[in-house]
């Protein structure tokens, strides 16, 4: 992302030709925006004969945050916090799984209408097919809840006391 493409006061991100060649633009919560707000002063500063427009996120030399670097970053953040599955387990948490999360946590807070959101989030999250996104339909606890609400409702209708 270049400079350019982080709109802190509309909140919104620009995302440039990413998979399938793809851009969008990525609205952001106010938390978001502003912590964004409070990085960019102090980025490093741009470089006027550099050939490239400089990146948003660089390192204290300019360069490019590369994903093998937040990668990294997020397995020593990790650690510290104490998050971890169980020995067990093969796969630690990873930094994608945070866009799993995201998507999960989503559907949950829009099971009511679900059938017109879920395209809005597939598109969110890029899917070329409302079938990558229809993947994070899975049982949650807080579903579990809401379905079984919902049969309750359907087997058991109130009557109707005019009837």
């Amino acid at each position: 992302m270049r400079p350019s493409d982080v709109n802190v006061q509309d909140r919104v991100l620009s995302v440039r030709n990413t998979q399938f060649f793809k851009s969008r633009l990525v609205p952001v919560g106010g938390s978001l925006a502003a912590a964004l707000a409070r990085y960019a002063p102090q980025r490093p500063p741009l470089c006027p004969l550099e050939k490239h427009p400089s990146n948003f996120f660089t390192t204290r030399t300019r360069m490019a945050v590369r994903l093998g670097l937040l990668e990294a970053g997020f397995v020593r953040l990790r650690k510290r916090a104490g998050i971890r599955r169980l020995p067990a387990e093969r796969w630690q948490p990873r930094l994608h799984d945070l866009r799993a999360t995201f998507a999960v946590h989503r559907l949950v807070a829009w099971h009511r209408d679900l059938q017109t959101r879920l395209p809005l989030l597939a598109t969110y999250l890029e899917h070329v097919k409302l079938s990558g996104t229809q993947a994070y339909l899975t049982l949650t606890p807080e579903l579990l809840v809401e379905a079984s609400r919902r049969f309750d409702l359907y087997a058991q209708p109130k009557e109707d006391p005019d009837a």
